[in-house]
């Protein structure tokens, strides 16, 4: 059974900045701002060929007392990571010292008869010794000092970490690791129920829900195992018209999003069925498809419309989204679990499709009995002529196709060749990106030498053609 490690601790004491520097990423969102991680962000870490599964929380201790739904909610996702955990690293602040916020939380620790390492942060410019003497009291046996920021002290908070973690019996159930399976990002505008959709999923509150647009600060990665399948699923922060982000928090939240759209093997956008579609939504979905994921359109709150309201939404889907004719639309209702089940079917067809395998001979025949259907067009009345074509990779799969004068191919018949090879294929929710290459010409800038033989029958052509045209003019002025 692969181990979990949880990083607690109060507000801004660089619990993220730790998480990343163990996963060696940039998963978790850092900012000098209190409150920014509200929920459990799962890693994956390795150390001595071991691997293990890292917990970033929320900041606890303060403010619990906070009649704030989603501070209530990032305190009880905190508490049920400390309840998961095989060891706990409580980190505190070594420039602040022991506060009672600190002591406060060391009481809660104790309670939990859970092996505890004190990280002592942020000693980075101070006197080890005397920054960490006032810590001994909080009563634990384990400490160690660290600069997260600067990467110190990290092998040895691995290895103490390590140390501590009880037997664990090898016939445990494996916990699925992020790299396993395809990655599904959610995505969608502020308040659409990407979250629910999640929890829905998970068939558990993984992630806090709350109806206060801007829930969702981070993308946060949940391993899924289904079925024998593994999965992960991503909830991203929802993203609104750039105009509109006047705060800083939001911005890096927005970067977080499309970063994890370019990490994602699968991409559903949520969009509210009583809002319709968006500029915003047509704005996601255009990133997600010129950046090559598999996409699937799914309408949420469709339980709540009416039989005219939902023919009005669906032809909405029609015309607006010609653009994205071959991602598949789905219906459901993410709080009631209407249409969710049939959601995984979906997922795996997609991600299928999208590393579909395909030899050279058979996109070569694809694509001639494509140009049997429709031939290439005329450039300066020489016909473009597409000879063979092989697999360029995926993500989006690209269709490398050669031949003369492909730098001329209109992008109208290429976009009837990525519709072609779809359909032929059977490709579900991934688009198909065309590129032509042109071979080279190996007599082009060269010319022929001619020999004393065609040298005299050039002189002779020369002289027939200048009689002729003599005789012309003779006849035009007679």
């Amino acid at each position: 059974m692969i181990p979990l490690i949880a990083i607690v601790g109060r507000p801004n004491v660089g619990k993220s900045t730790l998480f990343n520097c163990l996963t060696q990423s940039r998963q978790a969102l850092v900012m000098d701002q209190p409150g920014v991680t509200r929920d459990r962000q799962c890693g994956h870490g390795e150390w001595n060929g071991q691997s293990y599964l890292l917990v970033d929380t929320g900041g606890i201790g303060e403010n619990d007392d906070s009649q704030d739904l989603i501070d209530k909610a990032a305190h009880q996702q905190s508490l049920q990571a400390l309840q998961e955990a095989h060891v706990i690293m409580f980190v505190v602040d070594a420039r602040q010292g022991f506060t009672p916020v600190d002591a406060e939380l060391a009481k809660i620790l104790r309670k939990q008869s859970k092996p505890v390492v004190l990280v002592i942060n942020k000693v980075d410019g101070l006197q080890i010794d005397v920054a960490s003497a006032e810590f001994y009291r909080s009563g634990f046996k384990h400490q160690v000092e660290t600069a997260a920021s600067h990467n110190r002290g990290i092998p040895t908070l691995i290895e103490t970490a390590f140390s501590l973690i009880p037997e664990m019996s090898e016939e445990s159930e494996m916990a699925p690791a992020l790299e396993d399976g395809p990655k599904i990002a959610i995505i969608g505008r502020p308040n659409v129920g990407k979250s629910t959709l999640v929890n829905r999923l998970l068939g558990e509150e993984r992630v806090i829900v709350c109806d206060r647009p801007g829930t969702t600060r981070d993308s946060i990665y949940v391993p899924l195992e289904r079925m024998g399948k593994h999965y992960t699923l991503i909830d991203t922060a929802g993203v609104r018209r750039k105009s509109t982000i006047t705060d800083t928090l939001e911005k890096f939240s927005v970067i977080k999003t499309f970063q994890a759209i370019k990490d994602a093997h699968v991409v559903v956008m949520v969009f509210d069925a009583k809002l319709g579609l968006t500029d915003q939504d047509l704005t996601l979905l255009d990133f997600a498809i010129q950046e090559g994921r598999g996409l699937i359109i799914c309408a949420n709150k469709w339980d709540g419309l009416q039989t005219e309201d939902k023919e009005q939404v669906k032809k909405q889907l029609v015309y607006r989204l010609k653009f994205a004719h071959f991602a598949p639309r789905h219906f459901i209702s993410a709080l009631h679990g209407s249409g969710v089940g049939n959601l995984f079917p979906l997922i795996d067809q997609v991600f299928e499709s999208v590393n579909t395998e395909l030899s050279t001979t058979d996109l070569s025949d694809i694509l001639q009995r494509a140009i049997r259907s429709h031939e290439p067009p005329l450039v300066k009345g020489r016909r473009i002529k597409l000879r063979y074509a092989h697999c360029g990779g995926h993500n989006p799969l690209k269709v490398v196709i050669h031949g003369n004068q492909t730098e001329e191919l209109p992008q109208s018949y290429q976009r009837y060749l990525a519709k072609f090879f779809m359909k032929t294929l059977r490709l579900t929710g991934t688009p198909v990106k065309i590129i032509c290459k042109t071979g080279e010409n190996p007599y082009q800038g060269k010319r022929n030498t001619l020999t004393p033989r065609q040298m005299k029958k050039r002189e002779r052509l020369m002289d027939f053609v200048k009689k002729q045209a003599k005789k012309r003019k003779r006849r035009d002025k007679a």
